[in-house]
């Protein structure tokens, strides 16, 4: 059986992506999309792969909306978000808390890393988001959201922004140049403080099927599992390791935070993420 998949380029998708990792069930076609986030928004409005790495956020909002997809138990991508915060340093923010008050860019609202930094904001320093001017500059993934902050004017890039003074600080960017600031001045302290408090690492990217694959092929369902994490173990330590516990416990939070934030409409159990097929391979 042939399938289309999306899946980025990272350490643990190599073998799989090389051919290195193959099977007798299944032929892997790979679509082609830099950076891979543009491909998540044909899987969700048009259904375009059978299998496809998602923004975790992404899916949250998908399966509330009742898209046909359902989550698999791969992590592709999770990491410590606090050097994602940047600020002006002429914007006179000292702290979290100094945002209220402020414009913040994000290039989506709806984005993982700007859901997770909102929920660590929210609930480990007090900021309250809604105090908040959010300036953004690209729609959701999900059509049905209803994105109600401020549009970015057309043209204009969020960095620039920043650096020209119509942006008092950005979420979902790193950057090292001099005309900006860290909004956490120490961002591996926090980092551990972070992780020591609620023991998780924040997931961003993990894989989805589609509704029909799932109910019709779960024989292919778990071929491709198996493929998957062949390819991480192929990646000798590099890929992302994350034990049953530790995967709930994380998306418990994102789920958490999408629900405080009103990205979705409840929060969702774990179990509900999962089908009955791919719920069996935790």
């Amino acid at each position: 059986m042939r399938l289309r998949i999306l899946l980025g380029d990272h350490p643990h998708t190599a073998a799989l992506k090389s051919g290195a990792i193959t099977s007798d069930l299944v032929e892997l076609d790979f679509a082609v999309y830099t950076p891979t986030n543009r491909g998540f928004k044909p899987m969700v409005r048009d259904g375009a792969f059978d299998v496809a790495e998602m923004a975790i956020v992404t899916y949250l909002m998908a399966r509330s909306y009742d898209k046909p997809m359902v989550l698999m138990p791969s992590v592709m991508m999770a990491r410590h978000q606090f050097g994602f915060a940047v600020a002006s340093p002429g914007a006179g923010i000292i702290g979290p808390k100094g945002l209220e008050g402020k414009r913040v860019g994000i290039r989506s609202f709806t984005t993982t890393t700007g859901a997770w930094l909102r929920g660590m904001l929210a609930n480990d320093y007090g900021v309250n988001l809604d105090a908040i001017e959010w300036v953004t500059f690209e729609e959701p993934h999900v059509a049905e959201y209803v994105d109600s902050t401020t549009k970015a004017p057309a043209g204009k890039a969020i960095m620039q922004m920043l650096f020209d003074g119509e942006l008092d600080a950005v979420l979902g960017e790193k950057s090292d140049d001099p005309r900006v600031a860290q909004l956490f001045p120490d961002v591996t302290a926090e980092e551990k403080a972070w992780l020591a408090r609620h023991g998780v690492v924040p997931i961003n990217h993990m894989v989805v099927v589609s509704k029909q694959l799932s109910d019709t092929r779960p024989d292919v369902v778990r071929e491709v599992q198996r493929m998957l994490e062949a390819s991480r173990a192929a990646a000798t330590g590099k890929a992302p390791a994350f034990s049953k516990d530790d995967m709930t416990r994380s998306l418990e939070l994102i789920t958490d935070y999408s629900a405080q934030q009103r990205l979705i409409p409840r929060k969702f159990s774990v179990d509900e993420l999962f089908d009955d097929v791919t719920r069996k391979l935790r």
